[in-house]
């Protein structure tokens, strides 16, 4: 159609008897494929982001509202909720004593638990009928198994609602909410498959306690009864939740480790750098767990002074033999000072002696450096010095007194009595690190017990204060479990207690890992630390 020039509308309205209709134009309208052709459309990948977020936040909100279930577990009434994690595990809360954490799964779910109260009739009626005590297990197990799934229904009901609300909030389309709620359901479906693939039931040997109930090892006895002698435990556990006053009580005062024939109790310590709130925090320890020894691996100075001798002083009354071994921070008028002391045991150049059952041998750190400078030959040296530790422990197996612990001060020179001695000490780095070597030793690095001394004002934040309490069976002079003690460093109030058992210890451990002869050729298993 030939297109007219507007012209000629326009001339022919002023003609007369031209009719309107003819002289009349209409502007074409712009198509409305074409206009919608130049609005800016979302990319894929913008649509699915925006998807995956509407789920995630919908997901939680309804987790945070509904997505909770109280359940009756024994005597006790608790409340069971999942939270959003990185990491996953189960938190218990046990107000107002602290908690305590199982690393028993890997998800992007955490299982809270809140001990809510204990139950008056519920309580009382396992005091009147003792003979239910040996039911408890069971039944809580019970319980347990009711409120998780019953958590699962709600937890299902949660994630699908809430993202499905978010969804046709903020899309407006009803299939678009009905996929959200679709896509919450089936990442928790995998959130709980990954969970169950990688739940860990031995978790619960190894709980992370803080609050007051960093001393909850006193409740539960030493690591052989956890796993041999369990109805005592339970039953002693039912009759301290019949009434939370008493486990408050018990848990402030009882001491952190059941005495016990078989056990011998070392304390770690490390790092003091002139710290004098550590004198306290050991002496606590001692009491609380009935130490047997305890072990310094150096650096107890920040700079070898005569001057700092004093600080020294405590040690005598701390209620334990002191053994030691001599830091890079540590001069030899240090290790004179505390040679002259009584119940102190000073070890060097591989001397070896026995101390509260236990037979200790070590060396000091060849190398005197308290302003922190580094030596031409450091790593070295510290080599040589572990080497001739070797050569004395194996002169002592060979005499028949081998040596059940070494010491040092830097984790090099330790790493050099791999496959001589069960156990070998060390500190230097300020962090806890235990590994089994290749020939068999275990190596176990404290942290500082310190807090690294007057350093803990340098960084952004104060390093905590870690030490650890050694288990070992009095017979075999083998470590059964230890005790990882971290407080906060200065400024803060925090505590936790983990407990830590070999791998050869746990429940369907046969053998016990030995070190071998220590010939380079010679092989033997390693086990986990």
């Amino acid at each position: 159609m030939a297109r007219v020039p507007s012209a000629v509308p326009n001339a022919l309205q002023r003609l007369p008897g031209v009719p309107r209709a003819l002289a009349r134009r209409r502007r074409p309208r712009r198509p409305v494929t074409a206009t919608l052709a130049l609005a800016p459309q979302p990319r894929p990948w913008a649509r699915a982001a925006g998807l995956v977020a509407v789920v995630v936040l919908g997901a939680w909100l309804g987790l945070l509202v509904v997505g909770n279930v109280r359940v009756p577990v024994g005597p006790m009434n608790t409340t069971m909720t999942l939270r959003p994690s990185a990491t996953g595990g189960t938190k218990i809360n046990v107000s107002p004593l602290g908690a305590l954490q199982l690393d028993s799964h890997v998800a992007p779910v955490r299982l809270d638990v809140n001990v809510d109260q204990l139950d008056p009739e519920r309580s009382q009626a396992l005091v009147d009928h003792p003979e239910r005590l040996s039911g408890l297990q069971d039944e809580v197990t019970r319980d347990i198994a009711h409120g998780t799934a019953d958590l699962a229904v709600r937890s299902c009901v949660a994630v699908v609602t809430g993202a499905t609300a978010l969804g046709l909030a903020v899309y407006r389309r009803p299939r678009r909410a009905l996929a959200a709620g679709g896509l919450a359901l089936g990442l928790l479906a995998a959130s709980g498959g990954t969970a169950y693939a990688t739940w860990n039931p031995d978790s619960v040997l190894e709980p992370r306690f803080s609050g007051l109930l960093s001393s909850a090892p006193s409740l539960v006895g030493d690591a052989r009864s956890i796993v041999t002698e369990f109805d005592v435990y339970q039953r002693e556990l039912a009759r301290l939740v019949t009434n939370v006053t008493k486990l408050y009580d018990a848990t402030s005062t009882l001491p952190a480790y059941r005495p016990d024939p078989t056990t011998l109790r070392v304390l770690h310590v490390s790092d003091i750098h002139l710290n004098p709130a550590s004198w306290k925090i050991i002496a606590s320890l001692v009491e609380q767990y009935q130490v047997d020894v305890i072990v310094d691996s150096g650096d107890t100075m920040d700079h070898g002074t005569a001057a700092e001798n004093g600080f020294l002083d405590p040690i005598e009354d701390l209620g334990a033999p002191y053994v030691w071994v001599r830091g890079n921070h540590d001069s030899l008028v240090t290790q004179r000072h505390l040679e002259g002391m009584e119940n102190v045991h000073v070890l060097d150049d591989g001397r070896a002696e026995t101390v509260a059952g236990l037979r200790f041998a070590g060396i000091g750190d060849p190398q005197f450096t308290p302003d922190r400078s580094k030596r031409t030959g450091a790593e070295q040296s510290q080599e040589l010095a572990g080497a001739r530790l070797a050569s004395a422990l194996r002169d002592q197996r060979a005499a028949g007194t081998p040596v059940d612990v070494a010491v040092a001060h830097e984790p090099s020179a330790a790493r050099e009595v791999d496959g001589t001695v069960p156990l070998v000490l060390a500190g230097h780095i300020h962090r806890e690190e235990t590994e089994v070597m290749k020939y068999g030793t275990r190596l176990r690095v404290e942290g500082s017990t310190g807090g690294s001394g007057l350093r803990a004002i340098e960084g952004k934040y104060p390093d905590p204060i870690e030490t650890s309490i050694l288990y070992f069976d009095r017979d075999t002079r083998r470590l059964q479990a230890w005790d990882s003690i971290e407080l906060g460093g200065l400024g803060l109030t925090t505590a936790e207690v983990s407990r830590h058992l070999p791998k050869e210890n746990q429940p369907g451990a046969t053998t016990s890992p030995s070190p071998s002869s220590g010939s380079p050729s010679a092989t033997s298993s390693t086990p986990a630390p």
